[in-house]
């Protein structure tokens, strides 16, 4: 009767751990990407309100936009485990005009 040494079993849980240790590093990657994308999507909303001076309905539409974005980067920081919600608001510096319709759905 033949046994394998315990060595060779070894080398093979290693070789399966590292293909898993690569699927989930290219998953980090998607998201740390995509996080990295909706906060450049977040910056821009935020700096057409910063930038904006025109009338109160434009404005509004910037707010509402705004709050948009930041709900959906906030929501997908949720979801890779990253819950410090006032850490972004600071970071950011996302105005409380904002804050107060993170989530709402208007008609």
């Amino acid at each position: 009767m033949s046994l394998a040494p315990p060595r060779l079993l070894a080398e093979a849980q290693l070789r399966a751990r590292q293909g898993i240790d690569v699927l989930a590093a290219e998953m980090l990657a998607d998201k740390a990407a995509s996080l990295g994308h909706q906060g450049r999507l977040v910056e821009a909303a935020l700096a057409r309100l910063r930038a904006s001076d025109g009338p109160a309905e434009e404005r509004l539409r910037l707010v509402r936009a705004a709050a948009r974005e930041v709900w959906a980067f906030l929501v997908q920081r949720e979801l890779c485990g990253l819950r410090d919600q006032q850490e972004i608001i600071r970071l950011y510096g996302i105005p409380p005009e904002v804050l107060v319709r993170l989530g709402a759905m208007e008609r």
